[in-house]
């Protein structure tokens, strides 16, 4: 038998691919719907575990509740008031939509049905590649962009890599981000939840935001952690009774340029490290989920901070010329201490 196989399924009506590591006994699912991760299968102490807190079910897929695993693309977060001007051109992603029900977060591709473009495996891995071309010219965005996020079970945990190219004939407001939940504690202790897991984030800077997650204006969204002591994460420590929905910035990266965000259940010594090559992390104890809240922590890589689209400082990260294609690359090493 080959160490790594890809292949086709179903999950009850919603088409998935299968990525398995036969040897280490790994194996994650992605739905097609959205290209989200749905499992991720490792073992512990001689039983699987799945450190993924993804959708159970097709009509979950379908529904999308608390955007779990999504790829978000054309920009990541929210945007305030559905509102961006780029290259002096106000855009509006709600035209006639008034009051509290004006909201634009996560982009354009949640509810896409992604195509397979590619499933293999080979001695070094599985890989799936999933493609899309619908972010298209819509309203508050006369862009076109074409997505593919390669998917990739090996030795060292999953990959994900993502193209980012500007199909259209004009420069376009584009960066990624990945909206991932983690389970790292045993489903059968009820006390064990986010409380008892602990957290280290390398930043220096924590982004301050509003009350609707925007953040604040100018120079007053970035607070050094020296002056948060509440939400430093910079050394690993126990999460408590901290409620997180906040996003870092200044991330150290280590000597093999991987930025690792890592979180851990004392209790087992499981622990997943997420990375990212560049850009923000936002961290999320999943209070407001509607299931399962603090089971799950979300550690969101993002190429930029949310809101980038209204932010000067971001503007050349979030620019994608013409013919141009940009590359984000992120994943998670699962681990055992």
């Amino acid at each position: 038998m080959m160490r790594y196989t890809a292949e086709k399924a179903l999950l009850g009506d919603q088409s998935i691919v299968v990525l398995t590591d036969n040897e280490d006994k790994r194996k994650l699912r992605v739905a097609c719907h959205g290209a989200a991760l749905l499992s991720f299968e490792v073992p512990v102490d001689g039983t699987m575990h799945d450190i993924a807190d993804g959708y159970r079910d097709a009509s979950e897929i379908a529904a999308r509740p608390g955007s779990r695993f999504a790829i978000m693309v054309p920009f990541a977060g929210r945007i305030g008031d559905a509102r961006y001007t780029f290259d002096g051109e106000k855009q509006d992603l709600q035209p006639g939509v008034t009051g509290a029900d004006r909201a634009s977060r996560h982009g354009f591709v949640r509810n896409t049905d992604f195509a397979i473009a590619a499933l293999t495996a080979d001695p070094s891995g599985a890989h799936a590649t999933l493609a899309t071309s619908a972010i298209r010219p819509q309203p508050g965005y006369p862009h076109s962009i074409d997505l593919t996020v390669t998917f990739t079970l090996d030795a060292g945990g999953l990959a994900l890599d993502v193209s980012m190219r500007n199909v259209g004939d004009s420069e376009a407001p584009c960066f990624f981000g990945w909206h991932p939940y983690f389970r790292v504690g045993n489903d059968s202790l009820a006390g064990n939840t986010a409380d008892a897991w602990q957290l280290q984030i390398p930043a220096q800077t924590l982004i301050r935001t509003d009350a609707d997650l925007i953040a604040l204006p100018g120079a007053a969204a970035y607070v050094p952690l020296d002056d948060a002591p509440a939400f430093d994460f910079r050394e690993l420590r126990s999460i408590g009774g901290t409620i997180l929905d906040h996003e870092y910035t200044d991330l150290h990266a280590e000597t093999d340029g991987h930025i690792r965000t890592r979180l851990r259940d004392p209790a087992t010594g499981l622990a997943v490290a997420v990375w990212q090559e560049r850009g923000v992390m936002h961290a999320f104890t999943a209070d407001t989920a509607a299931r399962d809240a603090r089971r799950a922590v979300a550690l969101e890589p993002m190429e930029c901070m949310a809101d980038a689209f209204n932010r000067p400082e971001w503007q050349d990260a979030i620019r994608l010329a013409p013919g141009a294609e940009r590359r984000f690359r992120c994943g998670v090493e699962v681990l055992l201490s």
